[in-house]
């Protein structure tokens, strides 16, 4: 990698950083809530009646409650893992495979 490349990705990378960190830093005291909160706050707000769900979430019919936050956090980051992780194994594979035709090439042409 060359110098000018690595410069690029660490700039990049301190972006990334100051992107995730700046809210915290500006809104100190901000309460981040979930957008079915705010969603469920914005339907009462415009029909001026308290919003019901329309079903119970699958977990807490079986739980018989609602599910703990740590739990929801953990779901949450496994599917994350999982879309994370197809996504890399088919960039992978197209870098691979522009790999394999320029090797291709370079042989076609000797």
């Amino acid at each position: 990698m060359s110098r000018k490349n690595k410069i690029i990705v660490v700039v990049l990378l301190l972006l990334c950083v100051l992107l995730v960190a700046a809210p915290l830093f500006a809104l100190r005291g901000a309460s981040f809530g979930g957008s079915d909160d705010a969603g469920s706050v914005k339907v009462a707000e415009i029909t001026g009646e308290e919003y019901e769900p329309w079903f119970t979430p699958v977990f807490e019919q079986l739980l018989g409650g609602e599910l703990p936050g740590e739990v929801e956090s953990m779901l949450f980051c496994v599917q994350t893992g999982i879309g994370v992780g197809v996504i890399a194994f088919f960039l992978g594979r197209f870098v691979e495979r522009k790999k394999q035709e320029a090797i291709r090439e370079k042989e076609h042409k000797q």
